[in-house]
């Protein structure tokens, strides 16, 4: 059970010599400077916690899951507004799922506003559903390309409110 053997001792084990150590690297500062990237696969939704709130615009090419308060305008691949948020600007985004406040314009290929939804400005989209019991105050107005700036499309239909399911496309 107890031995004198040190092979369990720290230090040089046995036929071990005393070998150079390689040369340690030189420590440097990290940098500084932001230097966006691509996404490389999948990357996380960037997430805006409801006890924040943003003034100013915010762009991204990835994913954005906004739970708080923005006061400005957002342009992402993919938005999630979620229930307890308020977005008061333009959002702009390939797909776009509303399940709180939007108060101004949505550009977006793919809109979905779900039951929870509250949305007061206009809708430009390629498809859109809207769920029963989402709130929405505006105009709709399909285009092929709504994430581009011009207005090519015909007149916009007006919309209250829409109490049942619906879907365009």
């Amino acid at each position: 059970m107890f031995s004198k053997s040190r092979i369990n001792e720290p230090g040089p084990k046995a036929g071990e010599t005393d070998k150079p150590k390689a040369p340690e690297a030189p420590v440097s500062k990290p940098s500084m400077e932001f230097t966006p990237s691509a996404p490389k696969g999948k990357v996380a939704a960037s997430v805006l916690s409801a006890d924040l709130t943003v003034v100013g615009n915010l762009r991204t090419t990835g994913d954005i899951q906004v739970e708080g308060t923005v006061e400005g305008d957002i342009r992402a691949h993919l938005l999630t507004v979620g229930e307890t948020a308020t977005i008061r600007g333009e959002i702009v985004a390939d797909d776009i799922v509303v399940n709180g406040r939007v108060i101004g314009r949505v550009r977006g290929l793919k809109v979905r506003l779900t039951s929870t939804a509250k949305v007061e400005g206009d809708i430009i989209h390629k498809t859109i559903a809207i769920e029963s019991g989402a709130h929405f105050e505006g105009s709709v107005q399909r285009q092929d390309d709504p994430l581009s700036t011009g207005r090519t499309a015909a007149p916009a239909s007006r919309i209250v409110q829409a109490p049942a399911s619906s879907e365009e496309s």
